[in-house]
């Protein structure tokens, strides 16, 4: 795809426009945590990057492509999976990133903007997802792995078995405003391999 041809805010380019995006996205980051999805305007934006209007509507356009394009940076800038040896070790790894990540003032509250908003704008709720599938795709060589060891089950949904790490860690958040601690992400962990152990995320042909 030609930049010409690209959508608003998926080209990766360097230099100073690299520095500029950089401002522009951490911007729009502070803005959905101190106020959310209804609250981002782009010339404030602008104002608090210390950039000009005119650039940030010309690269981006909309709110919601700068929505799309900071959890696509988010995305690739995420902290790489585990390799502990064990299933067990490297799920915990991911149970303990999410709570983390969750449990961050600025994190969390970023996250239960986009999530919310995508409930009712299409283009952010294609962003989450692809967030997720991205974030997804990283951890799941390691339930892959595990069956290969021979920890799990010929068949295991490794994509299945990561999602249900990270799951009961965003439903209290989201459903109850619990932030996750220690032991719920240890417990999703230890849930989410015993399952896996008993077939439960076996593909059934």
């Amino acid at each position: 795809m030609s930049a010409e041809s690209a959508e608003p805010g998926t080209v990766r380019p360097g230099g100073r426009t690299a520095r500029v995006r950089a401002a522009v996205l951490r911007a729009a980051g502070d803005v959905l945590a101190e106020r959310g999805f209804a609250h981002l305007d782009l010339a404030d934006v602008a104002r608090r990057a210390g950039v000009g209007k005119t650039t940030v509507y010309r690269r981006w356009g909309t709110v919601s492509a700068l929505v799309a394009d900071l959890l696509g940076d988010m995305a690739e800038q995420s902290v790489p999976r585990a390799d502990t040896g064990s299933v067990l070790g490297d799920l915990r790894a991911n149970a303990d990133l999410v709570r983390r990540t969750l449990a961050d003032p600025r994190q969390g509250a970023l996250f239960r903007a986009v999530i919310a908003a995508g409930a009712c704008d299409a283009r952010t709720a294609e962003a989450v997802r692809r967030f997720y599938e991205v974030r997804v795709a990283e951890w799941a060589p390691c339930v892959e792995q595990g069956v290969v060891r021979g920890e799990l089950p010929e068949g295991t949904d490794a994509a299945a078995v990561v999602r249900a790490v990270s799951a009961p860690l965003y439903y209290g958040l989201l459903t109850r405003g619990v932030v996750p601690g220690v032991a719920d992400a240890e417990g999703a962990a230890c849930a989410a391999v015993a399952a896996a152990q008993a077939g439960v995320f076996v593909v059934r042909g």
